[in-house]
């Protein structure tokens, strides 16, 4: 069975890696980077009309602040961190399906128009048409040490999951371009899959930016 190794931050590694198991996958997680809290100063509530998350990470790691802006209009990314955001005590929350940009364009569409998005230090690209977003870093994301047990388990046919371009980078900074040619890549997005350079023995990015696209993309090479 090839073996499918997550590369993404705890503790959303560990949901990837069930989704996984439940797929039969041989799911082994080797996080590349780790999350850390970052100070910020929270702006008045007053002078926002909307709240959104791009990372459960943000709703983890903004400290007790956060709960100055649960009578906003909360959005998330995707359902992960809406899920965290309902958990955080914010009531009126909604879930996007795609990525940034996609979430943007529900904020506008619903007449928001000052929209404080909490996040961290690099955030993907994301457009706003129409909406004045104020971006404050709350966490960053902590490159870990080189790992050498990620190059010995990655075995000839291994899947890697790659979740976001700072992955790909990392990634690629790791594995030396003569031991790429026996393994497959699964990115998040065409930019994450970019990223990660050339010379794996393939390369796919899923169709929408969620865990269960890739998921399925690596079932499928391992049948």
């Amino acid at each position: 069975m090839n073996r499918v190794f997550i590369l993404r931050p705890e503790p959303a590694a560990g949901r990837t890696a069930a989704k996984a198991a439940a797929l039969d996958l041989d799911a082994r997680v080797h996080p590349l980077f780790a999350p850390q809290p970052v100070a910020w100063t929270p702006p008045p509530p007053t002078d926002f009309e909307a709240l959104l998350l791009t990372s459960a990470h943000g709703v983890r790691l903004a400290g007790p602040e956060l709960a100055a802006y649960r009578g906003l209009p909360a959005y998330a990314v995707g359902e992960a961190t809406a899920r965290a955001l309902r958990d955080a005590g914010f009531a009126d929350v909604v879930a996007g399906v795609g990525d940034g940009s996609a979430i943007a364009a529900r904020v506008a569409a619903h007449g928001h128009r000052r929209l404080l998005h909490l996040g961290g230090t690099t955030v993907a690209p994301m457009a706003a048409d129409g909406i004045d977003v104020t971006r404050i870093a709350v966490y960053s994301m902590t490159s870990l040490p080189p790992d050498p047990a990620l190059i010995a388990d990655a075995v000839a046919g291994s899947i890697l999951l790659v979740h976001s371009p700072r992955a790909g980078e990392r990634l690629a900074a790791q594995i030396a371009q003569d031991a790429r040619a026996a393994l497959h890549i699964v990115a998040i997005s065409p930019v994450a899959l970019a990223a990660c350079g050339a010379g794996w023995a393939s390369g796919r990015a899923a169709a929408r930016p969620v865990d269960d696209e890739m998921l399925a993309l690596a079932a499928r090479l391992c049948e």
